[in-house]
């Protein structure tokens, strides 16, 4: 989950606050919230950074389980390319966009 903290920052990332417990309600400004963020502008946030993350989850997963850069160049150079796209196609096959 997106923290509320995180969320202020997207908003005005020179922000000086402390949030207790990651709870809208327990937000200490320490520059007075000069911008009079709202709660409900950084709720807002939040949500739509939350779904940000969450449509490229397929691009964390297949990050994790592509062959490594060496492994990946050491491939193209014993089976060229079309061998590396095939490698390449069965991660992309199991993590759809």
């Amino acid at each position: 989950m997106i923290s509320i903290g995180t969320a202020v920052l997207a908003i005005k990332s020179d922000a000086k606050v402390c949030v207790t417990a990651d709870d809208i309600n327990h937000i200490i400004w320490h520059d007075d919230n000069p911008t009079n963020i709202t709660n409900q502008q950084i709720l807002a946030k939040q949500a739509e950074l939350q779904t940000a993350y969450d449509n490229k989850k397929y691009q964390r997963d297949r990050a994790n389980e592509y062959p490594s850069i060496v492994d990946q160049l050491d491939d193209i150079y014993h089976n060229g390319i079309d061998g590396w796209k095939a490698t390449i196609k069965v991660t992309k096959d199991k993590y759809p966009k």
